[in-house]
């Protein structure tokens, strides 16, 4: 006899009554999900799939570790394979993920995208992936944005991009407002050559600027920021093993540019010296138009040279990093704040051991009559799971202020992956819920409501400044 799924439950993580109550407070709320790699082209041109393969498991790098892990080779993973075998190496994989993320993720999505409630495994993978096909023939990108709600979308854009897409759908009828993230991480490569030399070259014909001097770089970026402000962006991203501190001099800088344009090797201080001048010219930028800044830190990427060499990035090759965080961070925050240029921020930390930390440090620049100017993150990557929440909600709740939390994002590439918005509010509200139970928190179900819509939707609706649709 099947064992019945226990996502398909509705008090699945819910074991309290007052926890209960919470999440059907929670359920009503749209999604804002301010940070994602879902392509704009894919939305612009309302995506559609041939196969349930191609929509869940192209360019998914957990679900490639997972299967590596359990010996399936290659070709069925990224390679050549039929999506079909695939799909059925995938769904052998399964049976070996109980207590992995991916388990209630993959079967949350069964269940909410597609209206299957039965496990997946080898037997009942080849009916599954029939009744998916066949409701998936029905879905695109728009209308999985509509299923769930989605009310705005932050997706992940080069400053080169000239976000074609993103005017594309603001002419569209789309309900799901969405806007550019301006990421300019390869502003950063000046030691891989290879990368920094063409990616000038595109920078500068983007903003139609000279960029054969540090000047005139600068002012390419800066005019690209100017662009993407006028398409409705207030948000930007980096990800960064670490801070800079508080950066070199412009001359430094200008001098590791120069080299670096003649292709010549750049000593490690340099380096430093120049990505963090960079990243204090970033920061002006976004406090001189009122944005948010997003810093991503604390990954280890590319661990696999042939991995890389194979795949390129995003291969599913990256590890937890343990570089040192919170003095290089408080000295680049410090910098911005004592020239009167720090701008709201999420803080994204990936490793645990960091967590206390850089909450802390959110609480040292805290001010400027705003809740919640910097912003302890969500749990991401690794810590995207039921414990790495956990974690980032305890850390805040003990350290900071949880009512002001901006709340969940997916990071995510796929447009199914929005139930794990679901997820997470349903841990929220099982902690709080847990909590009332105990006699930690006042029984009061219209207060903790409150709380638990804003962090849901509401803090990050107006902490952002990019207006939500009306879904």
């Amino acid at each position: 006899m099947r064992q019945p799924n226990p996502v398909s439950h509705p008090d699945f993580l819910l074991t309290t009554d007052a926890a209960r109550e919470l999440y059907a407070a929670a359920a009503t709320q749209p999604i804002y999900d301010y940070h994602c790699h879902l392509p704009p082209e894919e939305i612009a041109t309302n995506k559609r799939w041939g196969n349930l393969t191609e929509v869940w498991l192209g360019g998914d790098h957990y679900k490639w570790r997972a299967m590596r892990a359990n010996g399936v080779p290659e070709s069925h993973i990224t390679g050549d394979a039929d999506p079909y075998e695939k799909f059925l190496a995938y769904a052998a994989t399964m049976p070996r993920l109980l207590r992995n993320p991916l388990w209630h993720w993959t079967h949350l999505e069964l269940s909410r995208v597609f209206h299957i409630d039965e496990v997946l495994d080898e037997k009942s993978a080849p009916g599954i992936w029939e009744q998916a096909n066949a409701c998936l023939s029905e879905l695109s990108a728009h209308s999985l944005l509509t299923q769930f709600r989605v009310a705005a979308i932050g997706t992940t854009d080069d400053p080169g991009d000239d976000l074609a897409h993103h005017q594309a759908i603001a002419a569209s009828d789309l309900a799901t407002r969405v806007y550019p993230a301006f990421r300019p991480d390869k502003a950063l490569a000046v030691d891989l050559p290879e990368v920094f030399g063409p990616w000038v070259q595109r920078l500068s014909a983007a903003a139609d600027a000279d960029c054969s001097s540090f000047d005139g770089f600068l002012a390419a970026m800066a005019s690209r920021h100017e662009f993407f402000h006028a398409v409705g962006s207030r948000l930007s991203d980096h990800g960064l093993n670490h801070c800079f501190g508080r950066g070199g001099t412009k001359e430094e800088a200008a001098a590791v540019y120069d080299a670096a344009r003649r292709g010549e090797p750049i000593e490690p201080a340099a380096l430093e010296a120049y990505r963090g001048y960079l990243m204090v010219f970033f920061g002006e930028l976004d406090a001189e138009r009122g944005w948010v800044k997003q810093l991503h830190v604390g990954a280890l990427r590319n661990t696999n040279s042939r991995g890389f060499a194979a795949l390129g990035p995003d291969a599913g090759y990256d590890s937890i990093g343990d570089f040192p965080q919170v003095r290089p961070l408080v000295a680049y925050l410090d910098e911005l704040d004592r020239r009167g240029r720090l701008p709201k921020m999420v803080l994204y930390n990936l490793n645990p051991a960091d967590n206390y930390g850089i909450a802390a440090t959110c609480g040292n620049f805290q001010g400027d009559g705003i809740r919640g100017k910097i912003q302890f993150g969500s749990g991401w990557w690794f810590l995207d799971q039921l414990d790495g929440m956990r974690m980032q909600i305890d850390t805040l709740s003990q350290i900071g202020l949880l009512a002001n939390f901006v709340g969940m994002l997916t990071d995510s590439r796929s447009f199914l992956s929005y139930p794990r918005h679901e997820y997470f509010r349903r841990l929220l509200c099982q902690i709080l819920g847990a909590d009332v139970e105990a006699g930690l928190l006042p029984a009061d179900m219209r207060l903790l409501e409150g709380i638990v819509k804003d962090i849901c939707f509401r803090n990050a609706a107006t902490f952002f400044g990019m207006p939500p649709g009306d879904v």
